[in-house]
């Protein structure tokens, strides 16, 4: 089995390369427990991806305290709060990726202007409120923005997932991306033409048997 800390720093990388991240921008956390109880492995603060060794996650608990020689990202509330809260929770990746961005600074939800937004568990991507990030506030905001869904903006900010496990975190953060980009594009040649609640109620129904079944 793969050490988490290694396949964490692995899927950090790889979210670098996707292009969803620039310089020590963003965290990615995954859902991990040890003998003093239930918690998660994350990114530490500051610090570039490509140098990072096993050594320098963070194992941060449900109760916010924290294990290691770094300090965890200053966005740990808000992985705290969404394992505590999610079980579905597996892995939870936050960027500050050009499209998602862009969107989140009007502050605007993203509404069903393609059927994919169901990809992320409902008929729009909400935009979470504004508040200072590494608060409690934005937690709270965050946890009100991605209730029953994958994915949200984070205002004046950037983008944060769900998954299951660190690569459908990154699978589902690379799709919003795209998502943004087609939904940043099209408003650049007029007002898209939403997809009404019924049809977008059949495309959520067809989602729930989404993709290889076991």
């Amino acid at each position: 089995m793969p050490d988490p800390r290694q396949a964490l720093i692995d899927a950090a990388r790889r979210m670098q390369a996707s292009g969803l991240n620039r310089g020590t921008a963003g965290n990615l956390s995954l859902r991990a427990g040890d003998s003093t109880g239930a918690g998660f492995l994350i990114t530490p603060t500051g610090m570039p991806y490509d140098a990072l060794v096993d050594e320098d996650i963070v194992c941060v608990r449900l109760d916010g305290s924290c294990e290691g020689r770094r300090q965890p990202s200053s966005e740990w509330r808000f992985h705290r709060d969404l394992y505590a809260g999610r079980p579905d929770a597996g892995a939870i990746l936050h960027a500050h990726s050009p499209f998602a961005t862009s969107l989140a600074c009007l502050r605007h939800d993203i509404p069903p202007f393609h059927y994919m937004i169901a990809r992320f568990g409902g008929d729009s991507v909400r935009c979470a409120a504004y508040a200072t990030f590494g608060t409690q506030a934005l937690s709270d905001a965050v946890l009100l923005a991605i209730a029953d869904r994958r994915a949200c903006l984070l205002a004046n900010h950037g983008m944060l997932v769900v998954g299951d496990d660190l690569q459908q975190a990154l699978d589902l953060g690379v799709e919003f991306e795209a998502l943004c980009e087609q939904y940043w594009r099209a408003c650049q040649l007029g007002q898209p033409v939403l997809l009404d609640a019924t049809e977008m109620s059949i495309v959520l129904a067809r989602f729930a048997a989404y993709g290889q079944q076991p």
